[in-house]
C-alpha cells in the first residue's frame, strides 16, 4: 500500500480529515516520486552487479557457507542464496515506490526467521547477507538517493535481529 493509501485509510478508519502533518507526508512523498523511481529504476537495472558483488562479500564474510557441508555449497544451492538476494532487492524497490515499508514488513519479514530456521539458514548470515546487499545497493547510489533507500535495508535488518 502506498504512504497517500495509508494517510487516507488511517484518517477515515477515525472518522477525520488528514492531519497537517500527514498532508506535509503526501506533499514531500509526491516531489520524490521521480527520485524514487530513479532509485528504483538504479537497482533494477543493476540487479546482477549488486547481487554478484554482495555474494562475493557475504562468501568472504562466510567462507564456510561455499565449503563442502555449507548452506551454499554447489552451484544449485548458492543459486537459491542469490535468489533470495534478488528478492529482498525487489522487496527494497517496491517500499521506495510506495514510500513505506509496509510491503518489506508484509511480504518480507513476517514469518522470515521461521522460514529460515526451518531451511536450517543461519540467521545471523542473512543478516550479514542483507547488510552486504545494503553495501552493495549504496555503492550505486548518490548520497541523497542513499538516504532515501537506507532505511528499508535497515527495516529488514532489523526485522531479522528479533
Amino acid at each position: 500500500m502506498s504512504l497517500v493509501s495509508q494517510v487516507i485509510i488511517n484518517a477515515d478508519n477515525e472518522l477525520r480529515y488528514p492531519t497537517i502533518g500527514e498532508l506535509q507526508t503526501i506533499q514531500y512523498y509526491v516531489t520524490t516520486g521521480e527520485q524514487r523511481i530513479n532509485i528504483s529504476c538504479k537497482l533494477r537495472d543493476r540487479e546482477q552487479e549488486i547481487v554478484q558483488k554482495a555474494s562475493k562479500a557475504i562468501f568472504n564474510i562466510h567462507p564456510e557457507y561455499i565449503a563442502p557441508g555449507g548452506n551454499a555449497e554447489g552451484a544449485r544451492k548458492r543459486s537459491l542464496c542469490l535468489r533470495d538476494y534478488g528478492w529482498y532487492l525487489r522487496l527494497v524497490t517496491y517500499s521506495i515506490l510506495a514510500g513505506d515499508k509496509d510491503s518489506v514488513e508484509r511480504i518480507g519479514i513476517i514469518g522470515v526467521r521461521e522460514m529460515y530456521n526451518s531451511l536450517g539458514v543461519p540467521i545471523l548470515g542473512m543478516i550479514d547477507a542483507i547488510i552486504c546487499l545494503k553495501n552493495a545497493s549504496l555503492d550505486i547510489l548518490e548520497e541523497d538517493e542513499k538516504k532515501m533507500t537506507t532505511p528499508y535495508f535497515n527495516f529488514i535488518i532489523q526485522g531479522m535481529s528479533q
